[in-house]
């Protein structure tokens, strides 16, 4: 019987300590949770952030990406997603703030907004600005000697605009940039981002809305058209993580942050363009660009 009760303890004690252990193994494999959008500097910089947090640090990543900006946005507010990397205009679009002031002022507003209403923190911004950018051939800016977007909004009634499907919606998209500049477009063609470029290069349409760091707009040699009433606000770019992920993980704040500043418009552009014309794959660039970077 005395026997019995011993054998009994000593399973309750390995069953306590396999409990423990388990847990112990489940906390430190946990898994964080990344977003990405539906484009190739999206893609590039999820895997990015994905590597530097497994080579730093003992968690497991995973990446959700192809999401529309309002389906990701959404699916960090839900918990769906833990971080992802996002833009100060699109923050202000999606959560209805003020678009008009300067770009510090903008910055601090979505900083402070997203920790206030969200519980969210915007982390420190990695140096590139992916503004929207007007964008035509050479051969249509010579033709019509379009500089600006006021140049563009003189002939606007001529011309079919093609833009994601999320641009024509968006208050920061083209709603507020045809009321800014008071013109618009003959018509408009909702399209995926990667198809954008060579429509507006085979003459499908006349003008795209682009992205300021595709690498493809130099490669062929596309005009953007300078915003010269200044509607577009800034697009600085920076992870958003949930405050709950961060307190639980607090080292992610620095691994997150070792990319601060370090990619400006250009490089993220020349990145891009590997992906979109040399047709690597986004590890692969975000693995080399972090190997160069002495960051793994």
């Amino acid at each position: 019987m005395k026997s019995n009760k011993i054998k009994l303890i000593l399973i309750s004690l390995i069953s306590i300590l396999l409990i423990i252990s388990i847990a112990g193994c489940g906390k430190k494999d946990s898994e964080i949770v990344i977003g990405g959008k539906d484009f190739s500097e999206q893609y590039i910089m999820s895997e990015m952030m994905s590597i530097l947090i497994e080579e730093n640090t003992d968690l497991k990543t995973t990446i959700k990406d192809n999401l529309s900006a309002s389906v990701i946005f959404e699916s960090i507010k839900a918990d769906e997603i833990d971080l992802y990397m996002e833009y100060v205009g699109t923050v202000l679009s999606n959560m209805k703030m003020d678009l008009d002031g300067e770009p510090d002022r903008l910055r601090d507003d979505v900083k402070r907004e997203l920790d206030d209403q969200l519980d969210i923190k915007w982390m420190e911004i990695y140096g590139f600005s992916n503004t929207y950018a007007m964008v035509v051939t050479q051969e249509t800016a010579d033709k019509y000697d379009l500089e600006t977007v006021s140049d563009l909004a003189a002939v606007g009634d001529e011309f079919t605009l093609g833009s994601t499907h999320v641009f024509t919606e968006r208050s920061d998209g083209y709603p507020g940039l045809i009321e800014h500049y008071d013109f618009d477009f003959k018509d408009v063609k909702g399209m995926d981002p990667a198809l954008m470029y060579q429509a507006v290069e085979q003459g499908d349409v006349d003008v795209i809305s682009g992205f300021a760091t595709e690498g493809r707009i130099a490669a062929l040699d596309l005009v953007i058209l300078e915003d010269d009433k200044n509607f577009f606000p800034p697009y600085d770019a920076a992870p958003i993580i949930r405050q709950e992920v961060l307190d639980e993980h607090p080292e992610l704040e620095d691994v997150l942050n070792k990319l601060a500043n370090r990619i400006d418009d250009e490089k993220m552009a020349e990145l891009n363009a590997k992906v979109d014309l040399d047709k690597e794959e986004p590890e692969d660039v975000a693995r080399e660009f972090l190997q160069k970077e002495g960051l793994i």
